[in-house]
Parts: structure tokens; sequence; C-alpha cells
């Protein structure tokens, strides 16, 4: 098993920042490179209403991390890391460590490694993530209002929120659920299962990742609700 840790955080900037916000999606990057132990780092942008709304929010934002080791990854998010530039100016924030046991596809080219093993059961969480063909982007919209309704309501799901690296082209979906039997249950029904078959059909991403992991130290509170 590799000790190498993934981070996804959430941030929901004050609105007097928000300038601070867009500019970090120019040096967000830059500005966190020579962090300890960073393998990979993307400044994620989110839509109105839960992340899923095609309008941009002018105060959400995420960043997805990898990290050689859980203690980097703590370091990175501790008082004294890099990521209290964004905590800071924060009016609500979420952060999660996450180990990889299930990985199709890639992003940018990177893969996460390997860290756990396939749980029987407690918590897990899913990151889906696509560069979108422009000319089959309005295909793919047209799809996704209905499966985004689904998610939020699902049974078991804990935390449901959409992010991107550009507005509609390159989008990732990050969940967190009680259990793989409630992510399951999810997967294989209604119009979740529907916009699969269709993308698999379909020919909609360039490149496309998808990994399950087991979440290791969630801490703070995203929507109003506690999740660690």
């Amino acid at each position: 098993m590799s000790p190498q840790v993934a981070l996804l955080a959430l941030v929901d900037l004050e609105p007097r920042s928000r300038g601070w916000g867009w500019m970090r999606f120019v040096t967000g990057r830059m500005a966190v490179r020579g962090a300890p132990g960073l393998r990979f780092v993307k400044v994620l942008g989110s839509g109105r209403g839960g992340g899923f709304g095609t309008a941009p929010s002018p105060t959400i934002q995420g960043l997805f991390c990898v990290f050689d080791d859980a203690a980097s990854a703590d370091a990175f998010t501790s008082p004294t890391g890099p990521f209290q530039a964004w905590r800071s100016r924060a009016r609500e924030c979420f952060t999660v460590t996450l180990r990889a046991y299930s990985v199709r596809g890639s992003w940018s080219g990177m893969r996460p490694a390997i860290g756990a093993s396939a749980p029987v059961d407690g918590p897990i969480a899913a990151l889906t993530r696509a560069s979108i063909r422009p000319m089959r982007a309005r295909r793919f919209w047209r799809m996704e209002p209905p499966a985004e309704r689904e998610l939020q309501d699902a049974p078991g799901c804990l935390l449901a929120t959409g992010v991107g690296e550009a507005p509609l082209l390159r989008q990732a979906t990050f969940t967190l659920w009680d259990s793989v039997a409630s992510m399951d249950a999810y997967a294989r029904t209604g119009a979740h299962l529907a916009a699969i078959r269709a993308s698999a059909q379909g020919d909609f991403f360039s490149e496309s990742m998808f990994v399950r992991f087991v979440p290791e130290d969630a801490r703070g509170t995203w929507r109003g609700r506690g999740l660690a």
C-alpha cells in the first residue's frame, strides 16, 4: 500500500474576500507549489446551488491535493500551513484527508496511488471528474440536473458538491457516503445510471477519473452541517 494521501478542502469565503478568491484561480497553485510532500494540486471553483449550478459561485472554492504522506497533508492544513490563507478568509470550511482504494482514469495525467483496502462498512468518499469535449457539452449538461437532484436527496449521502477547473467543460463531483451500500444503491438506479450509460456511449470526455476513497480525518462543517 502507498502512504500517499489526498486532501479535499471546501471553503465559502467571506464576501469581502471575493477579490482575493478570484486571484487564487490565477496564483493559487504557485502559492502552494513548494509545500513539503505536495505532488498534485488543483484550485477549483464551484457553482451556485450546492455546487451544481452552471452559474459560478462568487465565494465557494475547493482544493484537491495529493501528498506523499499524512504528515505532509497535516502540515499543509495546520495553522501555519499554506491552507491557512483560505481558512482565515472563510465563513465556512471543511477538509477531509482520503486514501484511495479504487482508481479508474487520471486527472491531468495524475493517477492517485492505492493507499487503502476496500472497506467492509463505514463511510466512503468518491471523486468523479471529467474534461468534457466542447462539442458534447450541451448534450452532457442536459443529462445532469435529474442526476444531481437525486444525488442530493439520496439516502446515505452525507455531502455532495460540484467543483471544477473551468465552467461547463472541466468538472468534478465529490460525495461522502455513510456506507458503500448507500453509494452503490444510488449509482445503480435512476437518472445517474442513465447518465452513466449515455456517457459511456457518447464519447463525452477527453479525460476522466473516478476514485473511491476511505475518508480519514474530516474537520469543519459544510452548508451548516457538521461532518467531522
